[in-house]
């Protein structure tokens, strides 16, 4: 059983999909998903947890403040920042964090920025934005086609989000197993123009500002020193394509100290695609000293 309700922060709504009692666990989806994508997975780990999974802004049901210029409201720390005041809120001064795709990139902002609030982190199926457009070549800018395009200057990807919203799920990043109805919601938020701007502008965001947070930590030597869990796409882009640094965790060890992980079979979606590995790893991850 869980229960939906929106919480104000400052400057806005952000819709919250709730499960269970006890320690606090965030969940932090990706493009182009919603909270919805945890449906399989936050009841396995709300049975021993309080299982907070919310829409980012622009999101779902979530609300949409104004961008500027900079791009800073979409900012990965912008949003870090708002999730925490949504914890605190709840009660939970406090959690876990678990995030996936751009969720993880907010995951990880908030272990840096916000460490006393953090006691565990999870990022599912990326790396930080600095080093990911360190190593951006061809091969990258084809595969991770939301990065170059949806980064571009308004109004062309706004254009092609709004024009073909359901094209999105018919691709590598987007696609699932899931019913023509999870498929609506998902689409949903493309129909409103206000949304669709409000995700550009975070890949703009990524494209600029991100980076240069992400620099000035590593610069600073600053790490992410709370337990750390990186579980990636078996056979999918990280399993491969950074070999030669020693895979996902041999970039994640730069940033983070006390990191373990492993791939896991269901693509780029595999909390939504393979829900009962995922637990049970969080899980090991979760209970270990």
């Amino acid at each position: 059983m869980f229960n939906c309700f929106l919480v104000e922060v400052s400057g806005n709504t952000i819709f919250v999909r709730r499960y269970g009692q006890g320690p606090a666990i965030l969940l932090v989806h990706g493009f182009p998903r919603t909270s919805l994508m945890w449906r399989l997975l936050a009841p396995k780990l709300a049975e021993n947890h309080t299982v907070i999974c919310v829409d980012l802004r622009a999101y779902g049901r979530s609300g949409i403040p104004a961008s500027s210029h900079d791009h800073f409201p979409y900012s990965k720390r912008a949003m870090a920042k708002e999730l925490v005041e949504v914890m605190s809120k709840l009660g939970f001064p406090t959690f876990i964090v678990i995030g996936h795709d751009r969720g993880g990139r907010v995951s990880y902002r908030m272990a840096l920025d916000h460490p006393k609030n953090v006691e565990r982190l999870a990022v599912f199926d990326v790396i930080p934005i600095l080093e990911a457009w360190k190593r951006a070549d061809a091969r990258f800018a084809q595969t991770y086609w939301p990065w170059s395009l949806l980064s571009q200057k308004q109004p062309l990807p706004e254009s092609y989000l709004l024009g073909a919203p359901e094209a999105v799920f018919h691709n590598p990043f987007g696609e699932g197993s899931f019913g023509r109805e999870v498929l609506q919601e998902y689409v949903s938020t493309y129909y409103n123009p206000a949304r669709v701007h409000g995700i550009c502008e975070e890949y703009r965001a990524a494209a600029t500002i991100d980076v240069e947070h992400d620099r000035a930590d590593k610069e600073a030597s600053k790490k992410i020193e709370c337990p750390m869990l990186h579980l990636w796409a078996e056979g999918g882009w990280l399993d491969t394509y950074y070999a030669k640094d020693g895979g996902p965790l041999g970039i994640w060890r730069q940033w983070a100290p006390k990191v373990q992980g492993q791939a896991i079979k269901g693509g780029h979606f595999f909390p939504e695609e393979n829900p009962n590995d995922t637990a049970v790893l969080v899980k090991l991850f979760l209970s270990a000293s």
